[in-house]
């Protein structure tokens, strides 16, 4: 199979040319741009329904059938058809936090949800898993209890279900202002994987460091290639990124020095958030990985100059662990359905465990904006897909586990940086400025790397056919390493 990209050895072909562009905003947070028409035509996919196998295109059709009493801002990321777990805390209470859904601007606390008796369903009823300070008891309860959710709580805030619609009290004590709540991480994380599964990122990275001759190893195309993570520091959007320090190694023979990192990057990724696990010893069968994932977050894997010092022979750690921030919202699978589309053709045929017999990604656009330190808005830097990614979720889950390993809910495991074939669609700035060769535009300045006091956006949203499935933002700010 032939990969094309957009990326060389010259750095002037590597350079995202988006302008400037005034950001939108959903409940405080930027979520989305105006983007100009012709910046749209370079990027553009095919419709919902052009995209979808037949199963798909039914569901895609059912769920644009859904109206909700809440009422839903045009272009919200979050109408009935999506409802993202997470978990909220009520600004200036001491209570502790609970799980909730997003629908529009507001909240619905799920705890007040159960306190009515309104999960009267076998796997719900009288369950505990709402009255947690995280989702990883809901998690473990698996897909059955998962539907079994999302079918009340589509039900309950449908047009035409009176139960919250018509009770004033009861409505004030489930849905919250958005305005009124903070956001804390919503599983409690105690495993986390990177993985290394996006063709263009693999490729612009080996002719960066290694040149033309072989950019991707050959390993690269018969197994997905991860890394374990540091869980302790996976932290929730808006949490600050304090600039990380370490050794470094100048070019030549000089001696390392330590100091703080001077190629500070984003990566562009996403996360999967595991439910139910397995034994230790007893893989999970590729055909059998989608039940074990409960949804997809945004993910900024805050990286870059630190780990080329340290990587060999071991993989990065310093260069690593500092900080990784994902969004506080975790868009179900079920959710995403109807924006299944095919995964990229896989050649060579990949090993028995890892082929699967659905083999299919979601149509996610995807967005990086930065906001420099001394201006106001916000500017895009690049815009990509999550379908190029080569290796599919449950592939890396799969392939995870084919040793015996063991995962847990609320375990993650990324995607890698996630970069598409074009100039634009490249997901870290190593990428996008050819490892600081080239600048590029940031509003009224220009970045290779990221200075202190930038912060950095991260947004992606499915278009469907009247609504939107929509992740929110992840962002975060860098602020200067210590002293």
């Amino acid at each position: 199979m032939e990969f094309i990209c957009e990326a060389d050895s010259n750095p002037n072909t590597n350079v995202a040319r988006l302008a400037p562009i005034q950001p939108v905003y959903l409940y405080g947070r930027l979520v989305s741009a105006r983007l100009p028409t012709r910046a749209k035509r370079a990027v553009s996919c095919t419709s919902a329904h052009q995209r979808q196998p037949d199963a798909s295109r039914a569901m895609a059709g059912a769920e644009q059938q859904l109206r909700s009493f809440v009422e839903v801002p045009a272009g919200s990321h979050f109408p009935i058809q999506n409802l993202p777990f997470g978990v909220v805390r009520r600004r200036g209470s001491r209570a502790p936090p609970r799980p909730a859904v997003a629908i529009g601007d507001l909240a619905l606390d799920l705890a007040a949800v159960a306190d009515a008796g309104l999960f009267d369903g076998p796997a719900l009823a009288g369950s505990p898993c709402f009255h947690q300070e995280t989702l990883n008891m809901f998690l473990e309860m698996g897909r059955p209890a998962w539907k079994e959710a999302r079918a009340t709580l589509q039900k309950i805030l449908s047009a035409d279900e009176p139960v919250l619609r018509d009770n004033e009290a009861l409505r004030s004590k489930c849905l919250v202002p958005m305005s009124d709540i903070e956001m804390v991480l919503p599983i409690t994380v105690g495993g986390y994987t990177d993985f290394f599964c996006s063709v263009h990122h693999a490729r612009n990275c080996g002719f960066i460091f290694r040149g033309p001759q072989t950019p991707v190893n050959p390993n690269w195309f018969h197994l997905p290639i991860g890394y374990n993570g540091r869980a302790s520091s996976v932290v929730v959007s808006g949490t600050d990124v304090i600039r990380p320090r370490g050794q470094g190694h100048p070019t030549g023979n000089s001696s390392p020095y330590f100091g703080p990192s001077q190629k500070l990057d984003f990566e562009l990724e996403m996360a999967a958030i595991v439910g139910p696990g397995n034994e230790l010893g007893k893989p999970i069968d590729i055909n059998n990985a989608e039940d074990h994932i409960f949804g997809l977050a945004l993910m900024n894997d805050w990286t870059r100059d630190i780990q080329a010092w340290e990587t060999i022979p071991l993989g990065p750690f310093l260069g690593k662990s500092f900080s990784t921030t994902i969004s506080p919202w975790i868009v179900t699978l079920d959710a995403l359905k109807p924006f299944t589309c095919e995964a990229p053709k896989q050649e060579p045929e990949p090993l028995p465990y890892l082929a699967e017999k659905n083999h299919v990604n979601y149509d996610i656009p995807l967005e990086v904006w930065i906001k420099p330190k001394d201006q106001s808005d916000a500017s895009i830097v690049a815009k990509t897909n999550f379908k190029h990614l080569y290796w599919t979720v449950t592939q890396q889950l799969a392939h995870h586990t084919i040793n015996g390993c063991n995962m847990r809910p609320g375990d993650i495991f990324a995607t890698g940086t996630l970069s598409g074939p074009e100039p634009e669609s490249l997901g870290c700035l190593l990428e996008l400025t050819w490892n600081g060769q080239k600048e590029i535009p940031v509003g009224n300045s220009t970045r290779k790397f990221l200075e202190d006091g930038d912060e950095v956006i991260l947004t992606g949203c499915c278009k469907g056919e009247g609504y939107n499935i929509g992740f929110g933002t992840c962002t975060g700010k860098v602020l200067p390493a210590l002293p």
